[in-house]
C-alpha cells in the first residue's frame, strides 16, 4: 500500500492516484513550481493598420464556398459538426510554435477605444436579428428529431432530402430516427443512435434568424455540449415526457438535464424553453405534464432562472404536435400557450457589443491545403468584421488577413457582434489557428495567462475538492488540464463576503474563492471586463464540478 500525502488514505499499491480525494501517486506539477506540466485529468475522481486591401475575385468567392461546402453537410440545412473530444488538453498551439514576445498579453483597456477607426459606418445599419439557439437535454430525449422537424417543417431541409433520410433509416432498421438524421450524419451517431458533436443549422423564424446549436446529450460529450452553450443567446432544454426518463435526466449521478440546464446558465444564458417531449408516450397526459413543471421549475429556480423567462411547451416532435403551431390532437385541448416557434419568437436578444474591438473565440478550424486556405467559425463577441481586415491570432500573437466571410452559410461582406460566421483566413501557418483560441482586434488583444484566481460555485459532489486536486478547465472554446493551487477563502453565496479563509477542503454547495494554474497558455480575461473569456467551468471524472468567473490573471 501507499499512503496518500494529503488525505492520508491508505491506497493499494496498483492505484496511480488516491482512491479518496484523487492526489497523483507521483504528481507531475510541483507545487513549488507551476512552469512543469500540469500532468493529465484524473479518470479516479469525481473545465499599425487594421486593413489591407481585399483582394477577392470572383473566382475566389466560388473557391471560397466550394471549401465551405466540404464543411457543411449536403442538406440544405447547412449543418456543421463541431467536436473536441479529440482536442489536446494542453497548450492551444504547438509546443514547437513560440508566442510573439512582442505581444502584449495582458489586455489593453477599451476606454480609449474608437470604434469609427475599425469598422465602417454603414455596419451598423441593417443590423440582423440573429438568434443563437442551443438545444440541450438528457441522452434519448429527442433533441436531434426536434430540430430536424422544425428544419423540415420550415423549408431548411428538402422533401427529396427528407425522402432519404426516411429510406435510409430503415434500411438499418431505425425508421423513427429519420428527422434526427438531418443532423446526426456520421455513421457512428447513426448506429449509435446518439449525438456525439455540437450540429448547427439554420432557419428563419417569423422574426429571427436562427442559429441551430444540436448538442450532444450523453455525459461522455459533455465538453462538446459546453462549446454550444458558450455561443448560446437562449436555450431549448428538451425533457423526455415518458413515464422513469424525467427522472433518470434528474438523476444527481448520471442526469444530464441537471447538468445542461447549470452548464448553459453559467454561460450566461438566461432565457429557456422548456420542450416536455414525447408526450404521445403519455397520452398528452395534463398530470404528467404539470409534474414535470413543478419538479423542474424548482430545480431551474436553484440555478438562477426567473420564471418569467421560462416557457414550458407540451409536445411531441415525432407526431408533429405543437411545433409550429397549435396541436391538432384533441388530447392537448388543456394547452392554451404558445408553439415552439412562437417561443423561440418571443426570445428577447441580449445587448451586443458592436462598437467595441473585434473578440472572436474559434470554436472550429477547417483547413483546406489544396485551397491554402483556413476556415476559423465562431460566434463574434464583440466587434464587427469584413473582407480584407487584420486580425490578431492569439494566443501565439500572429498576424494574418481575413480574405472573405461566411454568415448563416452564406458569403457576406460584413458581420457583427452576434453573428455565428467563417472567415476565411490568410497569411498565417495553420498550426497557429486552433479551435480555444482567439481572434481579436491587433490594437486591443485579449489576455492569455496559465494562473488565475477563480470564484467559483461547487456542484454536488460527493469528493471534496483539495488542493492538488487535478480537474478540466473550461473557458469559451478552450479545455486545458489543470491544478488546484490554493483554497483561498470560502464565501457568503449571498454577500461575497469571507466566511473562513485557508479552508483545507470545499464542500458540495460551497462558495469559494481558489487559485488555478493550468498546463499552457489560454485566451483568458477577468469577468468584469470580458465576460465571453471570464465564464469557467471546471470538470473531474466527465462530471462538472464547479462553476464560476476570473477574478484576477495571476501569471
Amino acid at each position: 500500500v501507499w499512503r496518500c500525502p494529503i488525505c492520508t488514505y491508505d491506497n493499494e499499491d496498483s492505484f496511480s492516484a488516491c482512491d479518496i480525494c484523487g492526489v497523483l501517486r507521483n504528481p507531475l506539477v510541483k507545487a513549488n513550481d507551476r512552469s512543469e506540466s500540469a500532468g493529465g485529468i484524473l479518470s479516479s475522481v469525481s473545465e499599425t493598420n487594421v486593413f489591407v486591401e481585399p483582394n477577392l475575385t470572383d473566382k475566389g468567392r466560388e473557391n471560397f464556398n466550394g471549401v465551405l461546402e466540404k464543411s457543411y453537410s449536403g442538406t440544405s440545412s447547412g449543418k456543421k459538426l463541431v467536436d473536441f473530444t479529440s482536442e489536446s488538453s494542453n497548450s492551444p498551439y504547438p509546443s514547437s510554435l513560440k508566442p510573439k514576445a512582442d505581444i502584449e498579453t495582458k489586455p489593453t483597456s477599451l476606454e480609449p477605444y474608437n470604434s469609427k477607426k475599425h469598422t465602417m459606418p454603414e455596419m451598423l445599419e441593417g443590423i440582423s436579428n440573429q438568434l443563437n439557439l442551443a438545444v440541450v437535454g438528457h441522452v434519448d430525449s429527442g433533441k436531434s428529431t426536434l430540430c430536424g422537424r422544425l428544419l423540415h417543417l420550415l423549408g431548411s431541409v428538402s422533401q427529396k432530402d427528407m425522402k432519404k433520410f426516411e429510406e435510409e433509416a430503415k434500411q438499418i432498421g431505425k425508421g423513427s430516427f429519420a428527422y434526427a438524421w438531418t443532423l446526426d450524419e456520421s455513421s457512428e451517431e447513426r448506429e449509435r443512435g446518439i449525438t456525439m458533436t455540437v450540429g448547427v443549422a439554420f432557419f428563419k423564424s417569423g422574426k429571427y434568424d436562427v442559429v441551430l446549436l444540436d448538442s450532444p446529450g450523453h455525459r461522455d460529450f459533455v465538453p462538446n455540449m459546453i462549446s454550444g452553450a458558450t455561443q448560446a443567446d437562449a436555450a431549448i432544454l428538451v425533457i423526455d415526457g415518458s413515464m422513469g426518463s424525467f427522472e433518470a435526466g434528474m438523476d444527481a449521478e448520471k442526469g444530464q438535464t441537471r447538468e445542461h440546464a447549470q452548464v448553459i446558465r453559467s454561460f450566461g444564458v438566461d432565457q429557456i424553453i422548456v420542450v416536455v417531449n414525447k408526450m404521445d408516450v403519455v397520452g398528452f397526459s395534463e398530470e404528467r405534464y404539470v409534474a414535470i413543471k413543478e419538479k423542474l421549475g424548482t430545480f431551474l429556480r436553484s440555478c438562477g432562472y426567473k420564471d418569467s423567462s421560462i416557457s414550458y411547451i407540451p409536445a411531441s416532435a415525432i407526431e408533429n404536435q405543437n411545433l409550429i403551431a397549435k396541436p391538432s390532437d384533441d388530447r392537448l385541448y388543456w394547452f392554451e400557450g404558445p408553439s415552439v416557434l412562437e417561443a423561440i419568437d418571443s426570445i428577447q436578444l441580449p445587448a451586443r457589443d458592436y462598437e467595441k474591438p473585434l473578440l472572436m473565440p474559434v470554436c472550429d478550424v477547417i483547413k483546406s491545403e489544396s485551397e491554402r486556405r483556413i476556415l476559423a467559425c465562431g460566434k463574434l463577441e464583440r466587434g464587427a468584421v469584413f473582407a480584407g481586415r487584420k486580425v490578431l491570432i492569439m494566443p501565439s500573437g500572429e498576424m494574418a488577413s481575413v480574405e472573405c466571410l461566411q454568415r448563416d452559410a452564406v458569403v457576406c461582406d460584413v458581420a457583427r457582434a452576434g453573428d455565428h460566421v467563417a472567415l476565411s483566413l490568410r497569411g498565417i501557418d495553420d498550426r497557429y489557428v486552433v479551435s480555444g483560441g482567439v481572434i481579436c482586434d491587433p490594437e486591443y488583444p485579449v489576455g492569455v495567462g496559465r494562473h488565475f484566481e477563480l470564484k467559483i460555485l461547487v456542484l454536488d459532489i460527493s469528493t471534496p475538492i483539495l488542493i492538488g486536486a487535478q480537474l478540466e478547465f473550461h473557458v469559451h472554446h478552450a479545455k486545458n488540464a489543470a491544478r488546484v493551487e490554493k483554497l483561498l477563502s470560502v464565501l457568503d453565496p449571498k454577500t461575497g463576503s469571507v466566511k473562513k479563509k485557508s479552508p483545507r477542503y470545499l464542500l458540495a454547495k460551497q462558495s469559494a474563492a481558489v487559485e488555478v494554474s493550468v498546463d499552457g497558455s489560454v485566451c483568458v480575461e477577468e469577468y468584469s471586463k470580458c465576460r465571453a473569456l471570464g465564464r469557467v467551468f471546471l470538470r473531474w471524472s466527465g462530471r462538472c464540478v464547479a462553476i464560476g468567473i476570473v477574478t484576477r490573471v495571476i501569471q
